[in-house]
């Protein structure tokens, strides 16, 4: 990080250390924490109040070992020159205040993606920064931080209104909540600095017009507050709200949602962007930033990104990705220079607005009964609004369509794209003890691959549709092929193994009892996520989903094959398509998976140069 000029990283490992000593000396019990915490794959969304308790508990190994580990990640920060942006105070807080503190304004948010509303994890507490309590325990949670780790930082993080909107859009009433956050977090510390995701401005632009943006960035003092313009590569605030208003704020390029495994981004925008808001007129620009939710994939976009802070002026991509070439493969190869352009133009030139999140069939299965035809326009609207939103979320954009079928996110022609892998194929003899060509290789084939699985599954339900039994099979068949193919291929390469991902999980365990609990945690926020009941999936499901070997191999393959057995039962018997039948089929084996404990490799097996020229044989030649 250092060593690409990143010097304000979020530090924000074991706050839930500090929290549990903070709410015990209000006298919270540990067992009433147990229902508050989430469990180590969903802390994210606890800490902004989506869910509680959802994975958890949190055992006391847990706390001990995380702050252990927040020390030493400080310690090492301040070593390499970087400011740590600590977490404050945002008005989340555990029922057993309401007790506690009966007289104080705690409000019971709403459902935020639960299938029933399951209070054990559903619709958590919010104390109003208006109330007296919240700069009690904002001051107490900042001066505990400083009593752990010393005055390491004045910067602190807090999205009180992250997806959640405040109770009545008054300006005054949002001036006043606003300076109530920074007077807790000045409380603790005097030379405090408010740092804040701008995402609300986007993802709820409906609320936050511009009286309640007014009112809620200048309800601090000027200087104390900066804003991330978190989706600046696609959507940047700046432009439209005459630069926050003349608060500082950073040029962040989101760009990455649940870590999914996907080939996308904007390079035109990247090296330009930056430029662009720092240069204009009354600019109050003051940084460039990253915030993806994984980052694990598209070296490419953040080798750019990062150099965007050390550039004064914008970037030729064709060039740049030319020296990259080089840099990254330690030669000039023609082919490979004449890939990248055609990457450059076709899947790294995204400029339909759509926010990327791998949708693509194989990982993102859709839940639906084809058999449904002619639905209205609404209706229509209604079930892609399902496939391709959250609940209730602007996260994603959708597409307008002129079908009734499920779509996937295409922004560009395949067959360039594939001739781009031919390419990369030519140049393999040249590139073969090369790890990063390897990578670049496998990458790219499982994303062809991945393209043409979504036109195969298209292809069987309009054959489904047909009643047209044989050709239904060769497609579906097909398309389960692909998912054990791009498994091989993945499994070449020790960067797409699920093996890695679970035994990282396992590793942290100091028990039996929490490997099995960090391993479901684990298993679960890539494949089903949230709740779910016996026959309705959850509606986060595949939201973190990843292209892993193993994960495609014993959970995608069996999900499209029990779905794809069904319909060809519902065409042999001429009888209706029993979506709830195979959803409660499905959903049954998907709750045994996340609770299995079946081991997988950590380790590459096979030659992914080989595989790779063996499927472009098979699927392009």
């Amino acid at each position: 990080m250092a060593l690409q000029g990143v010097n304000l990283p979020l530090a924000f490992t074991a706050q839930e250390a500090i929290w549990q000593k903070v709410f015990m000396d209000l006298n919270i019990s540990m067992d009433d924490l147990h229902g508050f915490f989430g469990g180590p794959a969903f802390l994210a969304w606890a800490r902004m109040g989506n869910l509680h308790g959802w994975g958890g508990p949190l055992s006391q190994n847990w706390f001990d070992q995380q702050l252990s580990l927040q020390k030493q990640i400080l310690s090492r920060m301040l070593d390499l020159g970087m400011t740590p942006v600590l977490p404050s105070f945002s008005g989340n807080v555990p029922s057993a205040l309401t007790k506690i503190f009966p007289s104080a304004n705690i409000t019971r948010l709403g459902d935020w993606n639960t299938v029933d509303g399951d209070p054990r994890w559903c619709c958590t507490f919010l104390l109003d920064p208006s109330d007296p309590l919240f700069i009690e325990i904002g001051e107490a949670f900042i001066k505990r931080q400083l009593r752990e780790y010393g005055d390491v930082t004045d910067i602190y993080n807090c999205d009180t209104f992250n997806e959640n909107s405040p109770p009545t859009n008054d300006p005054t009433y949002i001036s006043n909540l606003g300076a109530a956050v920074y007077k807790a977090m000045a409380r603790g510390d005097k030379d405090a600095i408010w740092l804040m995701q701008g995402w609300l401005f986007y993802s709820d632009s409906g609320f936050w017009r511009p009286p309640q943006m007014q009112a809620l960035l200048h309800s601090v003092p000027f200087g104390k507050m900066i804003v991330l313009d978190l989706f600046a590569d696609v959507k940047p605030i700046w432009k439209t709200s005459s630069q926050f208003y003349g608060t500082p704020y950073i040029w962040c390029m989101l760009h990455n949602f649940g870590g999914n495994i996907e080939m996308y981004g904007i390079l035109d925008a990247i090296s330009s962007g930056p430029v662009d808001a720092r240069i204009s007129e009354n600019s109050t620009m003051v940084g460039v930033g990253m915030c993806m939710e994984g980052i694990e994939q598209n070296p490419v976009v953040y080798e750019l990104m990062s150099e965007m802070a050390f550039r004064s002026e914008k970037v030729e991509p064709v060039d740049w990705l030319k020296s990259y070439s080089r840099r990254r493969y330690g030669k000039a190869v023609q082919q490979v220079e004449e890939a990248w352009e055609i990457l450059h133009h076709t899947i790294y030139n995204c400029t339909d607005g759509v926010a990327d999140h791998n949708i693509d069939f194989i990982v993102k299965f859709p839940d639906w009964d084809p058999s449904i035809i002619n639905m209205s326009i609404l209706a229509k609207q209604e079930h892609m609004q399902k496939l391709l939103t959250l609940h209730k979320k602007r996260r994603f954009l959708v597409e307008e369509t002129n079908t009734d079928l499920p779509q996937s996110h295409l922004w560009y022609p395949t067959w360039p794209v594939v001739n781009a892998l031919r390419l990369f194929l030519v140049a393999r003899n040249n590139l073969s003890k090369s790890l990063t060509y390897r990578y670049d290789l496998v990458d790219l084939t499982r994303q062809v691959l991945s393209k043409l699985a979504n036109q195969v599954y298209l292809d069987a339900m309009t054959a489904f549709r047909q009643n047209d039994a044989k050709a239904f099979s060769l497609h579906s068949q097909k398309f389960v092929q692909l998912i054990s193919d791009i498994d091989e291929l993945l499994a070449a390469d020790d960067n797409f193994l699920l093996g890695t991902w679970l035994d990282s999980a396992k590793k942290l365990a100091a028990n039996p009892g929490e490997m099995r609990q960090y391993e479901w945690n684990a298993r679960t926020q890539v494949t089903m996520w949230f709740d779910n009941t016996k026959t309705n999936q959850s509606k986060l499901h595949d939201y973190a989903n990843k292209f892993w070997s193993g994960l495609l191999k014993d959970y995608y393959l069996p999900r499209a094959s029990t779905y794809f057995a069904h319909l060809l039962k519902s065409l042999e018997h001429k009888v209706n398509f029993m979506l709830e039948e195979w959803r409660r089929e499905w959903i049954q084996l998907s709750n045994k998976w996340q609770a299995g404990t079946e081991s997988y490799s950590i380790e590459a097996v096979g030659d992914a140069s080989a595989i790779s020229h063996t499927l472009y044989d098979k699927y392009f030649n």
